[in-house]
């Protein structure tokens, strides 16, 4: 789904996911072999599997 994306993702890092732009910004709580906890403002806590869930890294001014 990414260009591995995951392997960078850290606890604080700021998220969305292109497919689900309902869900809002996320912030990674946690990265553990391809498991990525995300806490979306819209969705809630989620764990997503990083090969089947693209996320693009937000970056804040």
């Amino acid at each position: 789904m990414q260009d591995d994306l995951s392997a960078i993702l850290e606890p604080g890092m700021l998220v969305r996911s292109p497919e689900n732009p309902d869900w809002g910004l996320g912030q990674v709580q946690s990265n553990i072999a391809g498991r990525i906890t995300v806490n979306f403002e819209n969705e809630g806590k989620l764990v997503l599997d990083a090969r089947h869930v693209s996320l693009e890294l937000v970056f804040l001014d």
